[in-house]
């Protein structure tokens, strides 16, 4: 008669439960991504009024709205990061990077709406493309094992 063992599968655990709460800041960032997505998609449809604020204005509104929303979940993903994922550097550290471009970013297109300092568009374009680097890097990050 022979036995068989079986060898017991053990996997490490942490103070939390990584499986459970990464997918929380995933859905938090992914948010926030989709936020900046539509941005791109607002802003090209009150483009197409260019010099007519005045045509593009309700565009203009869902735009600064859609800003408002993209800073919104950047922070609850910031905030989530370094409370639950404190060993996680990366996730807490890049989420503060987005939040910040973001606000910067809101600013700047204040400016642009609010003191028609048009200018600024030369800034505010390739930094929304820095921030969608970012949106999209995230929550892929988010799925990342970390070492240890």
């Amino acid at each position: 008669m022979t036995t068989t063992s079986t060898a017991e599968r053990t996997t490490p655990t942490t103070s939390t439960d990584q499986r459970h709460t990464r997918p929380v800041f995933a859905i938090l960032a992914g948010i926030s991504a989709l936020a900046v997505l539509l941005q791109g998609l607002w802003a090209g449809i009150f483009l197409e009024h260019d010099g007519h604020r005045d045509a593009a204005s309700s565009w203009i509104d869902v735009h600064a709205r859609g800003g408002d929303v993209a800073l919104l979940f950047a922070a609850l993903a910031t905030v989530y990061a370094f409370w639950k994922h404190r060993d996680r550097k990366d996730l807490w550290v890049g989420a503060g990077l987005y939040t910040v471009l973001i606000a910067v970013e809101a600013w700047i297109g204040g400016r642009i709406r609010d003191d028609g300092a048009d200018t600024l568009t030369a800034v505010h374009v390739p930094l929304a493309l820095l921030i969608m680097g970012l949106a999209v890097w995230l929550p892929l990050r988010a799925r990342r094992r970390p070492r240890h």
